[in-house]
C-alpha cells in the first residue's frame, strides 16, 4: 500500500536528501570542531544530535509540502521554502536550548552546516527534479482515445513529475484531435498497431468516449501478450488522483469486484485500534477540551458542546458531538443547512476551532462508544442523505464503513457545500473504502496533523 501512497520518486528523493543533509553537517563538524570529531560524535550525543536536526529539517520541507510534488514552479519559491524551513530549524534549536542542551548542535556547526543545506539542498532539488526520468527511466505512456478521464490522467502525468510517467500522446481520430491540449495527436484509430511498433509505449490506456464497434480488441489484445500493459482509463484515473473515477463506474463493477468492499477483518481490527487511539487522545487532549470548552461558553450564550443526529455505519443513526462554532439557534429558522464559506452564523471563537479541527476532539468520545472510526468518511446529517443518495450515484455504499474523524477525503479535498464537491469526496470515500488498510487509516492521520496545523480544508 505504500508504494500507492507515496510515490517510489518521493522515497527516493527522502532517502537522498536525509543523506545529504546528514553530510552537511556532519562534514561541518570535522572542519569547525576543535576536538577529536569522533569523540563528539561518540561520546558527547553528536550523530543524535545532528539526527534531531535533520528530522526537524525534513518535516519543515514535508510542511512546506516539498514532498507533495516534485515540480519546480518558481526556483524563487523554492528557495524561500528552504530558507523558511532552515529558519524555523534554527528557531527549535533555540527552544532546545532552555531545557534539552544535549540535542543543540553546537553554534558554529548550525551556523555552517545550516549555511552549506541553503545552497546545496535547492541546487539538488532542481537536479533531481531535471535527471529523474534518466534515473529511473520514465514510463512511456500511449493514449487510446481522448475521453475526458483519459485527458484528466494526461494531465496528471504533466503536473506530477514524481509519477515518472511521460506522455507518448493520443491515438484519435481527426474528429476529436482539434481538441486535445494534453499531448500529441499521434494519428487515427486505424494505425493504433502501427504506432504501438513505432512508439513502444511501456503502457496503453484506453480512454474512449465511444467503445462500440470502434476498440480494436484483436490489436489490443495482440499488444498485451506482447509485453506492453493495457489498462483502462478509469484504473489509471484511480491510480493517479487517489480516487474512483465516477464518471466511469457502473454498478456491475462494483457487484463483481472484489477488491471494492473491506474485509471483515480489517474492520475488526481498525475498531480496535481506533478505541485504543480514541483512549490515549481523550488523555491528552484533554486540557485542550476543557480550554475550549471555556472559550465557547464564555464567548456566546448556550452549551459549549452541541450534540447532532448523524448517519453511521450502515446508516444507523447516531448522536456526534462537537464544541459548539455556531450560534446557538443557527437553524432556528432555516432548519438543517450546509456550512458555507464565510458562514455568518459562526462565532468568532468557532471560526478558530474549526481551521484548527479542535472543534471536533469530542468525537473522540463517539469512537470510544464504537460509533465512528479515527479514520472513515465523513458522517452526514440524515436530512441530507436521502436528497443526496438520490442525486449522486453510489453515494449510499459509503454507509459500509463506520464514519470518522478524519478520512482520505478530508485531507485530499477542501471543505465545499456544492454536488459537485460532494461527488468529488464520494471519489475518494469509495477510494477509501476499496483500499481500507491499518497502512492506510496511519497514513491519513500521519497527514491529518498537517491538515490541523496549516489549518486546511476547514470552513
Amino acid at each position: 500500500m505504500l508504494n500507492k501512497l507515496v510515490p517510489s520518486t518521493i522515497l527516493a528523493l527522502l532517502l537522498s536528501e536525509t543523506v545529504l543533509l546528514f553530510s552537511a553537517y556532519l562534514l561541518t563538524a570535522y572542519r569547525v570542531l576543535d576536538i577529536d570529531p569522533f569523540v563528539w560524535l561518540v561520546y558527547e550525543n553528536g550523530f543524535w544530535r545532528i539526527a534531531a536536526t535533520v528530522i526537524v529539517i525534513q518535516f519543515g520541507l514535508y510542511f512546506q509540502d516539498l514532498y507533495e510534488n516534485l515540480l519546480i514552479h518558481s526556483r524563487f519559491e523554492l528557495f524561500q521554502q528552504i530558507c523558511m524551513t532552515i529558519g524555523a530549524a534554527f528557531l527549535i534549536q533555540e527552544l532546545f536550548a532552555y531545557g534539552f542542551t544535549s540535542w543543540v548542535l553546537p553554534k558554529w556547526i548550525r551556523w555552517w552546516g545550516s549555511l552549506a543545506v541553503l545552497v546545496v539542498l535547492p541546487v539538488w532539488r532542481i537536479v533531481y527534479g531535471e535527471m529523474l526520468g534518466k534515473m529511473l527511466g520514465s514510463e512511456l505512456v500511449m493514449f487510446l482515445g481522448s475521453s475526458d478521464v483519459a485527458r484528466q490522467v494526461a494531465q496528471r502525468y504533466s503536473d506530477r513529475p514524481e509519477y515518472n510517467k511521460t506522455v507518448a500522446g493520443f491515438v484519435a481520430d481527426s474528429a476529436d484531435a482539434a481538441s486535445i491540449t494534453e499531448g500529441p495527436v499521434l494519428g487515427p484509430l486505424t494505425d493504433f498497431r502501427k504506432l504501438v511498433a513505432d512508439k513502444k509505449p511501456d503502457r496503453v490506456v484506453v480512454g474512449m468516449s465511444e467503445r462500440r464497434q470502434r476498440m480494436p480488441m484483436m490489436d489490443l489484445l495482440e499488444v498485451n501478450f506482447t509485453g506492453t500493459l493495457v489498462e483502462d482509463a478509469a484504473n489509471a484515473f484511480e491510480e493517479a488522483f487517489g480516487r474512483v473515477c465516477s464518471q466511469q463506474l457502473r454498478p456491475s463493477q462494483l457487484i463483481f469486484s472484489r477488491e471494492l468492499g473491506p474485509r471483515p477483518y480489517i474492520l475488526k481490527l481498525q475498531t480496535v485500534y481506533s478505541f485504543v487511539i480514541a483512549a490515549i487522545g481523550v488523555v491528552i487532549t484533554a486540557p485542550i477540551m476543557i480550554l475550549v470548552a471555556l472559550a465557547v461558553k464564555l464567548t456566546s450564550s448556550g452549551p459549549a458542546l452541541y450534540r447532532q443526529r448523524r448517519s453511521g455505519q450502515h446508516g444507523e443513526v447516531f448522536t456526534v458531538f462537537k464544541f459548539r462554532s455556531m450560534r446557538q439557534d443557527a437553524e432556528a429558522k432555516t432548519g438543517a443547512v450546509w456550512a458555507s464559506k464565510d458562514d455568518p452564523r459562526v462565532t468568532p471563537v468557532g471560526k478558530f476551532i474549526r481551521k484548527t479541527r479542535m472543534d471536533e476532539l469530542p468525537q473522540l468520545f463517539n469512537v470510544l462508544r464504537g460509533e465512528m472510526s479515527i479514520v472513515g468518511p465523513r458522517p452526514e446529517r440524515p436530512e441530507f442523505l436521502t436528497t443526496l443518495s438520490e442525486q449522486i450515484p453510489f453515494y449510499r455504499q459509503r454507509l459500509c464503513v463506520k464514519p470518522g474523524i478524519t478520512g482520505w477525503a478530508q485531507i485530499n479535498h477542501r471543505y465545499g457545500d456544492t454536488l459537485e464537491d460532494t461527488v468529488t469526496k464520494i471519489e475518494y470515500d469509495l477510494y477509501y473504502i476499496k483500499h481500507l488498510s491499518p497502512a492506510l487509516d496511519f497514513y491519513i492521520m500521519f497527514h491529518t496533523v498537517k491538515v490541523m496545523l496549516l489549518s486546511r480544508g476547514a470552513q
